[in-house]
């Protein structure tokens, strides 16, 4: 039996660097309802789709000012 993995994993490391927060801050925004479920927790740790995480940050994060949006302003 195989499962299909639908596409590329990321684990909280990942994560946090997408989102550029700590990691307990990590850990407040998975518990947030609206954060999408892991796609399989292992002995080391949950795992979630890339696509899933990217689609949250898309629909839920604020984009940060680029460097020279910061100069100006």
């Amino acid at each position: 039996m195989t499962d299909e993995v639908p596409g590329p994993l990321v684990a909280a490391g990942e994560i946090l660097k997408m989102l550029n927060v700590s990691r307990s801050r990590f850990r407040a925004i998975a518990l947030h309802p609206n954060f999408p479920r892991p796609f399989q927790t292992l002995s080391v740790g949950s795992v979630w789709l890339r696509s899933d995480v990217e689609a949250y940050i898309r629909e839920h994060r604020r984009p940060r000012p680029s460097a020279d949006e910061d100069e100006q302003g």
